[in-house]
């Protein structure tokens, strides 16, 4: 377990670099788990970015799903799964296909598909302190 107590949008590039450092050897899935504004999509564009991703990063909230290729040629996929009615709709794209890719998978909202994480993954939660402040927890 890892915890950063407070870090604000400044400190996020340092704060992902460390993240991917931490966890150089943990699963490739990620399920970032937050209230609505907590700051889930933001710490994934900077992991993102960190990670290589030179292109515009977007909220998957309409596709679900997002690929991206780093500079490096890896692939990440950025899944947003909270309109997800149910967990058939997750299988329906095929979800299973690019958990078990090998590649970053990083999932927010994964509490629409709770019933898919009975699998190694790291739990990446974080909590809205105050309007600028926020505490990140990693588990794995």
């Amino acid at each position: 377990m890892r915890t950063w107590e407070t870090y604000t949008l400044a400190d996020l590039p340092v704060i992902a670099n460390e993240m991917i450092t931490a966890l150089e050897e943990a699963p490739r899935v990620w399920l970032f788990r937050g209230q609505m504004g907590a700051g889930k999509t933001t710490l994934s564009k900077e992991l993102l970015k960190q990670l290589g991703v030179e292109q515009n990063v977007q909220s998957p909230t309409f596709s679900l799903v997002n690929e991206y290729n780093t500079t490096s040629e890896a692939i990440i996929y950025h899944f947003d799964l909270y309109r997800l009615k149910n967990i058939q709709e997750a299988l329906a794209i095929g979800i299973e296909e690019y958990l078990d890719s090998g590649n970053y998978c990083f999932i927010e909202w994964p509490e629409q598909a709770e019933e898919l994480w009975d699998f190694p993954h790291v739990n990446v939660e974080i909590e809205s302190i105050n309007e600028v402040q926020r505490k990140l927890t990693l588990t794995w």
